[in-house]
């Protein structure tokens, strides 16, 4: 009998099967549709997950300036922000935050779904967001996925 079928393989950056994911924003309530895409960016979709490695796919966002929020929290919820100094906390509703750079508020929401290390700052790396419907990853073939369909 093999022995090495008994071995636990460890996935790393190198081994790791990567591909392009594209996704499309519009119409998806901010929370869940962030959860999902942080779900894709750590890998925690494939069968080779490891925890402690890069193993996730690149996603690239179209049209982040049209994602939702369910009931009144696009202008009663607020995102903080804090300078260091003394005072300098800072309330923003994400109707604020939209107007100024339609990104953030989507960016935001996947950052604080991964973790909260080197590792979580590397997987944000992998994502892409685009205000509207170009994107300039042509090249990449990214792969449509519907994330309705994904559990």
């Amino acid at each position: 009998m093999k022995t090495l079928s008994y071995k636990t393989i460890s996935v790393n950056k190198k081994s790791a099967n990567k591909e392009w994911k594209l996704i499309d924003a519009e119409g998806q309530i901010l929370g869940r549709f962030a959860s999902k895409v942080a779900k894709i960016l750590r890998g925690k979709h494939k069968p080779s997950f490891t925890p402690h490695a890069d193993c996730g796919d690149y996603v690239i966002i179209i049209n982040a300036g049209k994602i939702t929020m369910s009931g009144d929290k696009m202008e009663k919820r607020e995102i903080f922000s804090y300078t260091g100094y003394p005072g300098g906390q800072k309330r923003k509703n994400p109707s604020e935050i939209l107007r100024k750079d339609q990104t953030a508020v989507l960016r935001h929401a996947i950052k604080g779904m991964l973790p909260k290390n080197k590792l979580g700052r590397a997987i944000l790396r992998n994502c892409f967001v685009y205000a509207e419907g170009e994107h300039n990853h042509q090249a990449q073939k990214p792969q449509v996925i519907n994330l309705n369909d994904l559990k």
